[in-house]
């Protein structure tokens, strides 16, 4: 099945260039030398081998993608140490058998990764044709097991650093996020990890009052207070620590995976990749209606009166009839 990937209202910066978006896939089935190959079959270059866990292809039309396990701990080998405390100590070849049997038995649970450098919104079909030629080599998503909490991971360009415009963003979200959980049939697994956890319903609420008009410092002061984590389903630590880098590494938050930069962080999504009839302009056309919703400032307004309405109790859960009503809007 083709599907189109839905034009974005605002397709440039407030600097008038073209936004990019960076990917992040992850799943199962296949090795990191047949995701590399497969990316660069599609966009060229090369591919350099970096151990058991970490494969790059450089120099693509684009910049370099990463092919990795995503597991800090064997990325970084810190498990050395850990046997070496033990008094086991390892020559080379040990240790290069030690990381290919790990990569194996890591791959069962640990989700292999590409990620993808910040690429033209024209390019997202040609990453799909990547996702594609690796759905036919076996590679396995989210549902293929109750121990996939796999997802896929879409890095945003910012249209605009103002707090007008990150605010309609937030709103748009919240409001569509139990259509969003709908729609995307957001795996249980995935839903009761730690990494997606909605934004608390007090934040909800109070971004969504007619009267919250908050300058930049007060719209990241309170970001933070009730969302001091980057396990949120929209993650917007990145963004502010790239527009205030002083005020979010100041608060209790993850500073080790933080990195700066000027982009939306959508992490809800599943990674179906296993299933042909699936493919990532679902999950992008999902962030395409948060986007227009934030750009139709009448219904952005109207959606949020009617939302306030709701019974305290029923924010965060999955309503029938909010859905139904969200959708009204589009």
């Amino acid at each position: 099945m083709t599907t189109e990937f839905r034009a974005l209202p605002w397709d440039t910066t407030d600097q008038g260039q073209p936004r990019r978006v960076g990917v992040e896939l992850e799943m199962a089935g296949v090795d990191l030398a047949t995701m590399a190959e497969a990316v660069r079959a599609e966009f060229g270059g090369r591919v350099e081998y970096h151990g058991a866990f970490l494969s790059r292809v450089c120099d693509t039309e684009f910049a370099d993608f990463q092919i990795e396990l995503d597991a800090r701990v064997l990325q970084d080998r810190s498990y050395r140490e850990h046997l070496r405390n033990l008094g086991i100590e390892l020559n080379d070849d040990d240790n290069d058998t030690l990381d290919r049997w790990l990569a194996g038995a890591a791959g069962i649970m640990v989700p292999h990764e590409i990620v993808a450098p910040p690429l033209p919104l024209a390019a997202l079909p040609r990453l799909d044709r990547v996702r594609t030629d690796l759905q036919q080599k076996g590679a396995r998503g989210t549902q293929s097991s109750l121990l996939y909490a796999f997802g896929l991971q879409i890095n945003i360009e910012a249209h605009s650093l103002t707090a007008n415009w990150i605010l309609s963003i937030l709103k748009a979200f919240v409001l569509l996020y139990e259509a969003l959980v709908k729609a995307g049939n957001i795996d249980l697994a995935r839903q009761i990890s730690p990494y997606i956890r909605p934004f608390p319903g007090v934040y909800g609420r109070l971004i969504l009052q007619p009267d919250y008009r908050p300058d930049m410092g007060q719209l990241i002061d309170d970001y933070l207070e009730h969302n001091p984590t980057r396990n949120r389903p929209l993650d917007l630590l990145p963004l502010f620590a790239e527009i205030d880098r002083k005020r979010v590494m100041a608060a209790p938050v993850e500073h080790e995976l933080l990195k700066p930069r000027p982009a939306l962080h959508y992490r809800l999504p599943n990674c179906e990749i296993d299933d042909p009839s699936w493919s990532l302009a679902l999950p992008f056309n999902g962030w395409a209606q948060v986007e227009h919703l934030a750009f139709a400032e009448e219904d952005l307004q109207a959606a949020a009166a009617a939302f306030l309405q709701r019974p305290a109790q029923a924010l965060g859960q999955l309503t029938d009839g909010w859905v139904r009503q969200i959708r009204g809007w589009f």
